[in-house]
């Protein structure tokens, strides 16, 4: 599969996005009873935020999944971790569907780490997804992500996980 990307446009996104993060399977979004004003206001936040980007995920032009991007010395992990120099924090979200595609999902956060590994000064991603969310986790070991240790953010206990260069490097070649 060959994904693009581009910026996220919080305006005339919304809609879609609004469609995405309020859908049950979304849940670990954190963003079911979101109206469309809350995700347009949200996504508004990231994108004036100089240490958060959001962008859009697209196949064959089409979008087909959220993905974020923050500097985990600024947002996020403040003080939940030491961050190191090189340090990029990821969220990525594949909407629902009715109609799945095996290995979508793998091919969507293959694409994703690549993505942020295609920056040189990109030297190791950090994740906090929920721990309740064992797909995620699953998902995430298997790019190359390795749990440290749980953390307690405000809105959830969270598995920080981290991935390098070499690491995922050697789990898309296996």
């Amino acid at each position: 599969m060959n994904f693009t990307f581009r910026p996220l446009d919080p305006l005339t996104d919304a809609e879609l996005l609004h469609s995405w993060v309020t859908h049950p399977k979304a849940a670990f979004w954190m963003m079911q009873d979101a109206g469309l004003e809350d995700v347009e206001r949200a996504y508004m936040e990231i994108a004036a935020d100089e240490h958060h980007h959001a962008l859009l995920g697209l196949l064959d032009g089409e979008p087909a999944f959220l993905m974020e991007r923050y500097d985990p010395a600024h947002r996020e992990l403040v003080g939940l971790y030491e961050p190191e120099a090189g340090d990029v924090g990821m969220h990525f979200l594949v909407p629902a569907t009715d109609t799945p595609v095996h290995g979508f999902t793998r091919a969507v956060i293959t694409a994703v780490l690549a993505h942020l590994f295609d920056d040189p000064a990109t030297h190791r991603i950090v994740v906090e997804p929920d721990i309740r969310n064992k797909a995620v986790h699953a998902l995430n070991e298997a790019v190359g992500f390795r749990p440290e240790r749980e953390i307690r953010k405000p809105e959830k206990a969270a598995l920080l996980s981290f991935c390098t260069r070499a690491r995922f490097e050697g789990a898309v070649a296996a």
